[in-house]
């Protein structure tokens, strides 16, 4: 409801300060489809996909072999001394700890290594666009350009204002 009045207000604003002065040049981008097309951001998701598959592919060995040996300790508890019994049930706890902790290093969102990853690998990519998208509302005599991917909320897009493609264009062109 707060995007809403904060948009409103800057609409009436924006609509009483532009009678007053001269028309103002609105813009906006779909950054989405600039990091699907971009060749950069494509091979920095692939590396980055890669990396999450390489440690669901540990997890998943490591969650396959607790259910192996939980399995092999259900069908020897009977027959288990009970000294033995308490260290295979401490051993198959910590395994399952162990499971856990990794699960946390390594996908957590703002502390994993997964996220600290994404923003090493994303934020000189992402630096890229802003500058370009700068480089092209200066070229086109723009105001303001909105992110319609983004947490803004776009109502109504005129076409003819999307941005998107002439910074794709930019990019490419370097």
């Amino acid at each position: 409801m707060k995007k809403y009045f904060v948009l409103a207000s800057f609409l009436l604003f924006g609509a009483g300060f532009t009678a007053a002065q001269t028309q103002q040049k609105i813009g906006f981008v779909d950054s989405q489809i600039i990091l699907t097309q971009l060749p950069e951001a494509i091979k920095a998701q692939g590396d980055l996909d890669a990396l999450a598959n390489k440690w669901t592919a540990q997890l998943d060995s490591m969650t396959q072999e607790l259910q192996q040996e939980y399995a092999d300790y259900q069908k020897q508890a009977n027959t288990m001394p009970e000294d033995k019994r308490t260290v295979a049930q401490q051993n198959l706890i910590q395994k399952e700890q162990a499971i856990q902790e990794f699960r946390r290093q390594k996908f957590a969102q703002q502390t994993g290594e997964l996220y600290k990853k994404q923003e090493e690998i994303f934020n000189p990519i992402k630096e890229k666009i802003y500058k370009a998208i700068q480089e092209v509302a200066t070229a086109e005599g723009m105001q303001f350009i909105f992110d319609k991917s983004g947490d803004i909320i776009l109502l109504y897009a005129d076409p003819a204002y999307d941005m998107t493609y002439r910074v794709m264009d930019k990019l490419k062109r370097g």
